[in-house]
């Protein structure tokens, strides 16, 4: 259910507490403001509460900006792009905090609503955006659905370079294209990086190559412009594996070793954190809005934690 800052406000009145939710201190307790590692959160767990509620997670949790759906469903629907997503970047930026990147489901030019969705992130600052997922069909080749898709990816890159934004396609696990980041080397290798590449994720990459991983990584590394992180661990579900998100840190990627590849390859760019995790659970929605955000921050923040000394010990901040 969406939760707004109104009843936010009147949770704190009625308990006779009518405090302000951020402090100068807080909008002033920025991470890495200025790095090239820029750490955003992926908005989906949070959409579902009002934009000032959101904005006030992040700065209680270090995270200086969002990564934010732009999508059906998502934040922003795509048919009020042009008047929703100006207001929320405007709006960030009373809280100090940036909304640089988006997450689509643009897979062709001709999709409803692509131009006037980058168009208008362009002419409102963003820089990179997540594309939506192939699939491969039965009755086509995999070489030959790649070569199709590859086709689309040109047109989009041109629509990038017209507005001067990035594309980035994540490799996910599963069954879909982008699955093994092989196929990310067969769908990018021709095209140009600074406007259409990887957004590389080190948890489904290690899902699908526990032990090949790197490979694919030093393979696809020229078009890697952004970085999802997020950990996972398995676990057994009806006798089949089952790969579960998890905080960062508690799960099984390997991120001495991606901290040193990022640093190796040159990759920079920046860092979408997703928490994909639950961040309220056991009726834990239940509870005032004030008592949801301290544990929402709390988690945000541990994995905030966690993500600057990896940042800090490969000097990498």
């Amino acid at each position: 259910m969406k939760q707004s800052r109104r009843d936010f406000i009147s949770a704190i009145a009625s308990a006779g507490a009518m405090l302000p939710f951020i402090s100068e201190t807080d909008l002033n307790s920025g991470f890495s403001a200025s790095g090239r590692y820029p750490v955003r959160l992926f908005s989906k767990p949070l959409d579902s509460f009002d934009f000032d509620f959101m904005c006030e997670c992040l700065v209680k949790s270090g995270i200086e900006g969002f990564d934010l759906t732009v999508r059906p469903g998502g934040k922003v629907e795509p048919s009020k792009v042009e008047t929703i997503l100006p207001q929320l970047v405007e709006e960030a930026g009373k809280y100090k905090l940036k909304i640089d990147m988006m997450v689509t489901g643009i897979l062709s030019v001709t999709d409803p609503f692509a131009e006037q969705v980058l168009k208008t992130a362009s002419l409102s600052g963003l820089k990179y955006y997540r594309l939506g997922w192939f699939q491969y069909e039965k009755n086509i080749d995999i070489l030959q659905t790649l070569e199709k898709d590859r086709i689309l990816l040109r047109e989009i890159a041109e629509l990038n370079r017209k507005y001067k934004i990035h594309g980035g396609y994540q490799n996910h696990s599963g069954a879909g294209v982008g699955g093994p980041v092989w196929d990310l080397h067969e769908l990018l290798r021709d095209l140009p990086p600074e406007y259409l590449g990887s957004q590389y994720d080190v948890r489904h990459a290690m899902v699908e190559g526990a032990n090949t991983w790197v490979l694919g990584m030093r393979l696809i590394a020229d078009h890697i412009r952004t970085l999802a992180v997020k950990d996972f661990t398995w676990r057994t579900v009806n006798g089949k594996p089952e790969a579960v998100t998890v905080p960062l840190g508690e799960g099984m990627v390997d991120w001495d070793t991606f901290f040193t590849m990022v640093s190796e390859l040159n990759i920079v760019g920046p860092i979408t954190l997703h928490v994909e995790y639950p961040l309220l659970e056991n009726g834990e929605e239940k509870l005032p809005l004030i008592r949801q955000q301290e544990i929402i921050v709390k988690k945000l923040r541990k994995d905030m934690d966690f993500l600057n000394g990896y940042l800090g010990k490969y000097s990498l901040s």
